[in-house]
């Protein structure tokens, strides 16, 4: 049976960082297939592996049906391509870098799918994303204020603080995607 994992966190809470991690542990080892995203925002230095779309083209993708999963957040629109679906009747598990604020939607196109929650402070998190140096600090304290107002129902997810070593959280990812861990904590 395989399952979808929709990866969910505030900015700056590491995501990308441990799905980068598991991706490279696991290494085609386990039926584990890691989703891109295809975004409006171009590419630059960083951990996520994204496809660069224009506003024009990632519409037309909508138009096409050839999103799986699709949303905007911080002025960008993001998705997940509709190749999804077949590796998951495939018998792979895949893995999503989500959205908070989609995960109702999310949650009645794939009601099996498994959420998995990072999470961190927010001196982390404003530590990283300073680090990133993609925002102002104005941009990092919306961001930041922004995980208290986003309502979803986040009761049952699995939760994976990471506020240690990547090794840590990241063997912590890897043992969940690889279904060798309790899903829910």
């Amino acid at each position: 049976m395989s399952t979808l994992f929709y990866v969910i966190g505030a900015s700056g809470a590491g995501k990308d960082t441990l799905m980068n991690y598991a991706r490279t542990a696991i290494n085609g080892s386990e039926p584990v297939i890691f989703a891109h995203r295809y975004i409006t925002r171009p590419p630059f230095t960083g951990n996520e592996n994204h496809v660069y779309l224009s506003k024009d083209e990632f519409s037309s993708r909508i138009n096409q049906n050839l999103f799986a999963l699709y949303w905007e957040s911080h002025e960008q629109y993001y998705g997940i391509g509709a190749e999804i679906n077949n590796w998951l009747e495939k018998g792979f598990n895949v893995v999503v870098n989500g959205s908070r604020q989609y995960l109702p939607v999310a949650r009645q196109l794939y009601p099996d799918m498994r959420v998995i929650l990072v999470e961190a402070s927010p001196a982390t998190i404003n530590e990283r994303l300073t680090g990133r140096g993609r925002e102002n600090a104005a941009e990092i304290e919306k961001r930041i204020a922004r995980t208290a107002e986003i309502s979803a129902d986040l009761d049952n997810c699995t939760r994976i603080q990471n506020e240690g070593t990547i090794e840590d959280a990241g063997n912590e990812l890897v043992n969940i995607l690889c279904l060798k861990q309790k899903l829910y904590i």
